[in-house]
């Protein structure tokens, strides 16, 4: 019998708009990936001083700091669908906007060191939130963004999600010092 927490979401069960969250997801227990990312994420940021946390590779890009606020957001409106879906809650829930939640959250004034704790609590409430569930709870689907969804889905968006940023960040904030691409 295969374990449902491997079993990747078939198309049907999340929006084409989230489809390459989903392919950003290794293979096997999509909570096994997302524990194991709490520790990589942290890792990685955890290293970089506080006067990067204004760092932004480009003019008008995010800081580090709000990219790190901004998985913290996303992880929370994602789980919170999960959340609703698994119980089997039917009502439909709006899309979010990333750039209205960065643009009224306080990461500018919180440090990153507090982003990243909070990211770290957020993603152990979604590890507590997903390990509860069982087969048919994982199966349930809802209406988020004016798109159905499966919970099983929720899982491997908020895990890819996290790996399309943590790339960016490897890729675009961190590949050149932060001296010759400017602080914002």
């Amino acid at each position: 019998m295969t374990d449902f927490r491997s079993t990747r979401p078939g198309p049907d069960e999340y929006p084409d708009s989230t489809a390459g969250y989903v392919g950003r997801v290794p293979d096997g227990d999509v909570l096994e990936t997302l524990s194991r990312q709490i520790d990589e994420t942290t890792a990685l940021l955890r290293v970089l001083p506080e006067s990067m946390g204004d760092h932004r590779y480009a003019p008008g890009k995010w800081t580090i700091r709000q990219v790190v606020g901004h998985l913290t957001d996303a992880e929370r409106v994602f789980s919170y669908r999960a959340f609703r879906f698994s119980r089997g809650d039917a009502t439909p829930l709006a899309a979010f906007d990333e750039n209205t939640y960065v643009n009224a959250a306080p990461f500018t004034r919180v440090s990153l060191r507090d982003l990243i704790d909070e990211l770290e609590h957020a993603r152990r409430a979604t590890l507590h939130l997903f390990r509860n569930l069982d087969e048919a709870a994982f199966a349930r689907r809802g209406i988020a963004n004016n798109a159905e969804v499966s919970v099983r889905a929720l899982a491997f968006i908020i895990a890819g999600h996290e790996n399309h940023h943590l790339n960016t960040m490897r890729t675009r904030y961190l590949a050149a010092p932060a001296a010759a691409s400017g602080t914002g």
